[in-house]
Formats: C-alpha cells, structure tokens, sequence
C-alpha cells in the first residue's frame, strides 16, 4: 500500500488519517478489558502495539501517537524499528529520560493529580475532565465525551520512562496543537525540544 498503515496509539482516532488503519486496544481496553488495571505498566502497553503489529503482519507502519503515547511508542519504535516508516506525535507528553510524566505536568495541577493515582489507578473526575478535554465542545458533545470517560493505570504518569527509541533512525514529526488545554503549548515545547522532529502545528 502506497501510504502503508497508520497505526494510531493512544486517543488520536484512526478516522483522521487515509490508507489502512490499526487502532490499538491498550491493556485493560477493549479486546484487552481483562487485564487488571492497577497492573499495567509501560512495556505492557508497547508490548500490545508491538503484538498488534506483528499479528496483523504489517511492516509499513507510520505510528501516531497522542498525548500519554509518547511515552509509549519510544518503546515501541525500540523493539521494532525495521517495522517503522515513520512516527506522527500528536501534543505528545514526552517528559525527560528517566523521569516520570507527573514531573511534566503543570505544577498548579500536579498535586492534586498525584492524590488521583490512588490504588494504582488514575481516575480523572468529570469536573476536572471538562476543564481540560471539553473546553470548546457544546453541552451535548461534552456529555457524551464524559459518559465515555474511563480509569486509567497511574503507572503511565509514575513510572520512569525510557525514551531510547526516539534515538532510532525513523523520521519524527511532533504535531503542536495550538488551542490545548490538557497538553498547553510550553508544556508541548519543553517535549519538541527533547526530540529530533519536524515540527508543524495546527
């Protein structure tokens, strides 16, 4: 396939881009509901998109990831790079090697989604959720975006990341968006800079 397969990790829907899509159920999601949440770590979510990727026999893949995947697809692009065309990072959390996503996140709001990953769980209420992913959505599509709303393992902002694949030879675009409020545009700069990516912005 001349635009080979845009496999989508994290929240980015596979509707927005052309060709062959793979969207990824993470563990404790979807096809992988019966993972027990509180387990989950980083290598368990690469280790499903690589598991996805081989099972469905692709080696063209353009990887896009959003927000929290961009601690996860270094990972991915680690284990395995000759299946890669190229990365799409979408307002991708990219913290500093080593440390955690927690430390990237707005200060103003970081303790307060520390008390959040009790039990190994993040769970973000609906009131904060509207703030940060609903702000320009009407009444109707905000509600519907919440009912959607679901926990997530606290292990993807506390663990320490390991960001070596971004070292790989695959050609790297980060994707600012300029109007968010969940990922705000110093936070995604601190993540550009940490990367050899060609930069665009919407």
């Amino acid at each position: 396939m001349a635009l080979g397969t845009a496999l989508t990790v994290g929240t980015s829907s596979p509707r927005c881009w052309t060709g062959e899509t793979l969207a990824v159920d993470l563990p404790g999601r979807g096809r992988r509901a019966d993972v027990d949440l509180p387990t989950v770590t980083l290598a368990d979510c690469a280790a499903a998109v690589v598991a996805d990727v081989e099972a469905a026999g692709l080696d063209d893949v353009v990887l896009v990831g959003h927000s929290f995947a961009g601690v996860t697809v270094p990972r991915v692009m680690d284990a395995i790079p000759e299946r890669i065309r190229a990365v799409v990072l979408v307002a991708a959390v990219v913290p500093p090697d080593g440390t955690r996503v927690l430390d990237q996140i707005d200060p103003d709001v970081r303790v307060a989604v520390a008390e959040s990953l009790a039990g190994g769980i993040y769970s973000q209420g609906p009131d904060a959720a509207r703030q940060m992913l609903c702000n320009d959505m009407d009444e109707a599509t905000a509600r519907s975006a919440l009912d959607r709303l679901v926990d997530d393992s606290a292990a993807l902002l506390s663990e320490p990341v390991d960001l070596a694949g971004y070292a790989r030879d695959i050609p790297l675009t980060y994707v600012r968006t300029s109007r968010d409020q969940c990922y705000p545009a110093e936070l995604q700069e601190r993540s550009v800079k940490l990367l050899d990516a060609d930069v665009e912005t919407l």
